[in-house]
């Protein structure tokens, strides 16, 4: 039946793998304390959020949120791997080509399953990310508590006890609370960046390499397709003879290199701006910069420049030629001047 080849034998790193090495296991595949079923997925999302800071429970929220979604990415990988096999195990006993065939695209399938499980582990890259936000946030909380505590306790003197000494005494260790306070909350800003665009980075590159991949087997998919003889047959009429077993090996052979050589430089889809973006980014620049841009009515669209620069070059162009004209009619006069005195 030549049920021979596959892509799940254990292979070298891909280009992509080398250029950029892959992260360890996802943290959601181990220490599962409510196993694999979906009661640990209702417990996680009813208790985020309920303990710890304030500053950080919705953050908390998110990230118990984000895990729930690895599990079930989890739960689909293998399942895509079982619908793999089983469509092999279907086919077996089918038509030679019908059998090779569905051989051939569960080998397909069953790809499509290990990328999704190696996209959980890059995925749980960005979550890691963003719960380091949530740690940063949750570090913070103290030094706002401390500084509302001091300020509470501060007007409950001031209420109760205009003159207490112990005032003075509290709006000098509000005025640290307050300085702690400023640091924290500046670091928070900074890190809260830094790490967002670093977070979403991790997924979007993911994404990216994850979805060209698929598309990649989904191409090679159709063209194994195109080896099922689906022409009509009269009852008692036999198909020929089934070739296609060297190209329907051939044809994963050429899907396992095109995903092995896959780089992000070759990415098919490209994420091109338009001018109207492009316009609104270099606003943005400028205004950073300090460049007034208030002038709206002198912009004028990519297409209209490009216009008016080839008018502009066309004018030079006209200019220079009739300075060519008139410097030739000089040359004309002259000689006839030289002509009309040797006369």
């Amino acid at each position: 039946m030549h049920r021979t080849y596959s892509m799940r034998s254990a292979r070298a790193p891909t280009q992509s793998q080398l250029q950029n090495p892959p992260p360890p296991p996802s943290t959601t595949k181990s220490g599962r304390f409510f196993g694999k079923t979906n009661f640990g997925h209702t417990f996680r999302r009813s208790a985020a959020g309920a303990f710890g800071p304030d500053l950080a429970k919705k953050l908390s929220q998110l990230v118990k949120m984000e895990k729930n979604l690895m599990r079930s990415m989890e739960l689909v990988s293998r399942e895509r791997r079982e619908v793999a096999r089983q469509l092999s195990i279907w086919g077996e006993e089918a038509d030679d080509d019908v059998s090779d065939v569905t051989d051939k695209l569960g080998v397909l399938i069953y790809e499509i399953g290990e990328l999704e499980d190696q996209f959980i582990d890059r995925y749980d890259q960005y979550r890691v990310t963003i719960k380091s936000i949530r740690n940063i946030e949750a570090s913070v909380q103290p030094s706002r508590d401390r500084k509302q505590k001091i300020t509470d306790q501060i007007a409950h003197l001031k209420y109760k006890e205009p003159n207490s000494p112990k005032i003075v005494v509290l709006e000098q260790e509000l005025v640290r609370a307050e300085a702690e306070s400023l640091v924290a909350e500046a670091q928070l800003s900074n890190i809260t960046r830094e790490k967002l665009k670093a977070a979403f980075a991790y997924m979007f590159d993911a994404m990216r390499e994850h979805n060209e991949k698929m598309a990649l087997i989904a191409g090679f998919g159709k063209h194994l397709l195109e080896l099922v003889d689906d022409n009509p047959v009269t009852p008692g009429e036999t198909r020929p003879a089934y070739d296609g077993y060297e190209t329907s090996k051939h044809i994963i052979q050429d899907c396992e290199d095109a995903l092995s050589n896959w780089v992000p430089a070759n990415a098919s889809v490209k994420s091109s701006l338009s001018v109207r973006t492009r316009n609104h980014r270099t606003k943005r620049r400028h205004a950073a910069e300090g460049v007034s841009l208030e002038d709206r009515n002198s912009w004028v669209s990519a297409g209209e420049y490009e216009r008016h620069v080839d008018d502009e070059d066309e004018d030079e162009e006209a200019e220079e030629e009739e300075v060519e004209e008139v410097d030739d009619e000089d040359e004309d006069v002259k000689r006839v001047r030289k002509h009309l005195e040797e006369a």
